[in-house]
């Protein structure tokens, strides 16, 4: 999770929403990425959707079963999905996100019974650091109106 905090701190840095996530294979860094929606034009390039994309490159396959997903908040619906087409394993977040969370605060898609898979789902872990990033970074750009 240190890993993907740090990542977070890179999209901070770059304006973006601080988010970063990265994937483990086998106690490797298989994927990592971090938000990158306003710098790339892209509504999809969340920080799961690019570690999940790097990780299914570097284990050449598809399904990502005996992996595990770092990553600083709780995934949204569509990364929820990915983590569900992808067969994730596990996945680990730091920071709830009441307004769009997808692993059990607002849905819980990861774990939905009427879906071909269900991920395990670990919350809360360094929790307080994900939180600072996305506080500080909303404080900002209020501030900044």
């Amino acid at each position: 999770m240190a890993k993907a905090i740090q990542l977070a701190e890179k999209a901070f840095d770059e304006g973006e929403i601080p988010v970063g996530a990265v994937v483990v294979h086998e106690n490797q860094i298989v994927g990592k990425g971090y938000n990158q929606v306003e710098r790339l034009n892209d509504p999809t390039a969340h920080a799961e959707m690019i570690a999940i994309s790097a990780a299914c490159d570097t284990i050449e396959s598809k399904y990502l079963s005996d992996c595990t997903l770092y990553v600083t908040l709780e995934p949204c619906p569509m990364c929820a999905g990915g983590l569900v087409w992808a067969k994730l394993g596990r996945v680990v977040f730091g920071a709830s996100d009441s307004k769009s969370g997808a692993c059990g605060s607002v849905f819980n898609i990861a774990q939905n019974e009427s879906l071909n898979h269900r991920t395990e789902v670990i919350q809360g872990v360094l929790e307080h650091d994900a939180e600072y990033l996305l506080k500080a970074f909303f404080s900002s750009k209020r501030n900044r109106i």
